[in-house]
């Protein structure tokens, strides 16, 4: 069975974010197993001369490592991501780079009607700077709007048509990214690490 890291973008205790994630870890646990980290707890992003990671985020870059894919769920505020999730992402491409190559999905819920789209073009930016790299799922898009009436009071989508989406866009990122081979070989990504810890050293 594939694990897949779900990655909770953002530090607010009653997130609908989360609870996406929650409700994926469930609908889809028999096909996959999902373990849901959260990205607060870190100290903000100084970049250290002596390049030393903070060890939660050399946790969670292990725990990346060694998934099949990532899956990560933002909320939107001004048009981007959260800081809390910026902060995070930075740690994890300094010195350290578990994304390299890293099969991402992006997904997101909202108070309002677009669902973090802005966020999640913001989120694509990121991900596809070279100091992260990550192999993230092109030509789609998971927005949940007006999510305070998207879920039942099991915490369970309500809408089949977005639960049938859901269905089809995580069967595709199995189909093409969880079990498709790596396309970059092993002695090829660990060149590719030493040029970024060096680019990350000179920055």
């Amino acid at each position: 069975m594939r694990k897949f890291i779900g990655l909770v973008g953002t530090n607010t205790t009653q997130s609908t974010n989360r609870q996406l994630l929650q409700f994926m870890k469930r609908h889809f646990e028999k096909q996959a197993e999902l373990e849901l980290i959260e990205v607060s707890g870190l100290p903000m992003f100084n970049k250290p001369q002596d390049m030393k990671v903070p060890e939660r985020a050399t946790e969670i870059a292990k725990k990346i490592d060694a998934s099949d894919g990532v899956i990560i769920s933002t909320p939107e505020y001004d048009h981007a991501v959260p800081a809390v999730l910026m902060n995070a992402l930075e740690w994890l491409s300094y010195g350290i780079h578990p994304l390299l190559d890293k099969p991402v999905m992006i997904i997101g819920a909202s108070f309002g009607s677009l669902g973090t789209s802005r966020a999640q073009a913001h989120l694509r930016q990121m991900l596809d700077s070279p100091e992260i790299s990550a192999r993230v799922m092109p030509s789609s898009e998971y927005l949940v709007g007006h999510v305070l009436e998207a879920f039942d009071d099991k915490g369970d989508l309500t809408d089949k048509d977005k639960v049938e989406q859901l269905d089809a866009l995580f069967a595709d990122f199995q189909r093409n990214f969880g079990i498709r081979l790596r396309l970059t070989k092993k002695k090829f990504k660990n060149l590719v690490k030493k040029i970024l810890i060096k680019r990350s050293a000179h920055l």
